[in-house]
C-alpha cells in the first residue's frame, strides 16, 4: 500500500504543478459560463466507509442535484456549455487529483460512489470493494465512460443504474481488488488515455 501511495505522489505532485494553467482557464471559462462555483463537491463513501468531499469542475447548472436525479441521463439539460466539453474529454475529473494529494483516493481504484447507492451494495462485496481506496480510474470506469448515454430514454435511471449497471460496475471493481498491482494500474492509466484521447 505504501508503494502505491508513493506510485500516486510521484505522478499527482508533478502532474498538479503541470495542469495549474490549465485549471485557471477551466475555472474562468466555467465562471463566466454560467452561475455558481467551478468546483462541484459531493459526499462519496471512501476506504472501509470513510465519507468524504469529492472534487470536480461543475458541468451542470448551480443546485442541479435539487433539480434531478444524481445520475445524468443523455443531453441532461443541467449540462453546461462548458459542461457539455468538460464531459466529453473528461476534465471535469481533473480536481480528483487533489483528493489523491490529501489520500483520500488514488489514481486507480473502485469509483466512490454516494452513499445511498452504496447501501444498496451486498454486505460481502462491500467490504472487497471499501478495503482499498477508490480511485479516478478502473476497469468499470473505461468500460462506462459513456454511461449518460446508456440511461438516455430510461424510464427510471435511478433504478435502471442500481439494478443493472450498478453490479457489472462492482464486479468490476471486485476484479480490480483481487487483482490490483503496479503493472495493472499502469495498464489502466494508459488505457483511460488512450479512452479519453480516442474522443
Amino acid at each position: 500500500m505504501l508503494a502505491k501511495r508513493i506510485f500516486d505522489l510521484i505522478l499527482v505532485i508533478p502532474g498538479l504543478l503541470f495542469l495549474s494553467p490549465l485549471f485557471l482557464i477551466l475555472a474562468l471559462w466555467i465562471k463566466t459560463d454560467s452561475t455558481g462555483p467551478f468546483f462541484f463537491r459531493q459526499e462519496r463513501v471512501g476506504k472501509s466507509g470513510r465519507l468524504f468531499q469529492i472534487y470536480k469542475f461543475r458541468t451542470m447548472v448551480f443546485n442541479a442535484e435539487s433539480m434531478g436525479a444524481r445520475v445524468t441521463v443523455g443531453q441532461d439539460s443541467r449540462i453546461t456549455r462548458s459542461g457539455k466539453v468538460l464531459r466529453k474529454y473528461k476534465l471535469d475529473e481533473l480536481p480528483q487529483l487533489l483528493n489523491v494529494l490529501k489520500g483520500e483516493m488514488s489514481l486507480v481504484g473502485p469509483r466512490p460512489e454516494v452513499p445511498e447507492y452504496v447501501v444498496h451494495w451486498p454486505e460481502d462485496v462491500r467490504d472487497l470493494v471499501l478495503s482499498v481506496p477508490p480511485g479516478i480510474t478502473d476497469f468499470a470506469s473505461i468500460e462506462f465512460r459513456n454511461e449518460n448515454e446508456l440511461l438516455e430514454g430510461v424510464s427510471d435511471p435511478v433504478d435502471e443504474y442500481i439494478r443493472k449497471i450498478t453490479p457489472i460496475k462492482l464486479n468490476y471493481y471486485s476484479r480490480y481488488v483481487k487483482e490490483r498491482s503496479l503493472t495493472v494500474d499502469i495498464s489502466l492509466i494508459f488505457n483511460t488515455l488512450v479512452a479519453i484521447f480516442s474522443k
